[in-house]
């Protein structure tokens, strides 16, 4: 088992990450509905999966559901659901997608930044809180916290993740920019006040991220999934060749330099043809399960993505 109290995660751990034997996909819907973006946020001995259905077209809603934390599959899905949908008139309102759910240690409420796509905006993320019920939210504001305004964002500042150190909230976000910028998906860093969620600064050097500078993910770098260890912020992230997306692991201390994982790509599509994983892999939230980790995922089939799992196993 991997011990979280050791000074530092060796690289060797996200890279031994296995699907779950029995179970996979988690959170599913029949083609050509999607249920993916899951991510999960464990409060006592449950864990909550906050996850996204697509509808037909473009239209995205956020779910909710829970597992006990000794049986992540053991899935009940809420009966409220969808718990947000897009907005009348704001800048969400034709998807919300991609919630990444945290505890504030200032004031001991929830949030969730998200992403929200207008009809005729572009995607930009938003902030939600809750008062301790994960399946009641409500907007803090009506207008993006990471509005998609500079070069590198034309067409988004998007798919949110989180880490706390201290009274500072890290997000990393995707920038999107695919018409006017030489690598139109990148990584972005910006940060807030735990006094203030949606007060975010974004980084002077952004993007910060652009890829390893290897083949396999040489053509973009999306959904940059936070997790903060020890010692490092390590990021786990979806790489693209141009045919595949693949997922690789970097850390950094400072968001300036990124040391990668000699072991990367860290997690591939499944060589199972019949897999709902085979021909795509990206999302790949980690985190702790008493005193190991667990891997939450989005596995591509064809046209639709749908929420996988995996662990890392003894052995």
């Amino acid at each position: 088992m991997v011990d979280t109290r050791k000074a530092a995660i060796p690289f060797e751990v996200f890279a031994s990450f296995k699907r779950i034997e029995t179970g996979n996909p988690i959170i599913s819907l029949a083609p050509p509905l999607w249920a993916a973006a899951t991510h999960a946020i464990v409060i006592d001995e449950t864990v909550h999966y906050i996850w996204c259905k697509r509808d037909l077209g473009v239209r995205w809603l956020i779910m909710h559901a829970t597992a006990p934390i000794d049986n992540l599959t053991d899935i009940t899905q809420d009966a409220r659901n969808p718990i947000l949908e897009p907005s009348a008139d704001g800048f969400d309102d034709q998807a919300v997608e991609y919630p990444f759910p945290f505890l504030n240690p200032a004031d001991d409420k929830f949030y969730m930044y998200y992403r929200g796509k207008g009809k005729t905006a572009p995607e930009q993320t938003g902030l939600l809180v809750s008062d301790g019920d994960m399946g009641e939210w409500r907007r803090v504001q009506n207008t993006p916290v990471i509005p998609a305004d500079t070069e590198h964002e034309a067409d988004g500042s998007t798919h949110p993740s989180v880490a706390i150190a201290g009274d500072t909230i890290h997000i990393l976000y995707t920038a999107k920019a695919t018409r006017s910028f030489e690598k139109g998906l990148t990584m972005c860093h910006a940060t807030a006040p735990t006094s203030h969620p949606a007060l975010v600064t974004k980084n002077p050097a952004n993007p910060v991220f652009k890829g390893s500078g290897q083949a396999w993910d040489s053509q973009a770098v999306r959904e940059t999934e936070l997790f903060k260890g020890p010692q490092y912020f390590h990021v786990i992230y979806g790489g693209y060749d141009g045919e595949v997306w693949r997922m690789g692991h970097v850390r950094t201390r400072d968001f300036q330099t990124f040391e990668p994982n000699p072991y990367n790509p860290i997690f591939i599509p499944s060589d199972d043809p019949n897999a709902f994983d085979c021909d795509g892999v990206l999302t790949g939230q980690i985190f702790e399960v008493g005193d190991t980790y667990a891997m939450l995922y989005a596995g591509k089939k064809g046209q639709e993505w749908q929420t996988g799992l995996c662990t890392i196993r003894d052995g």
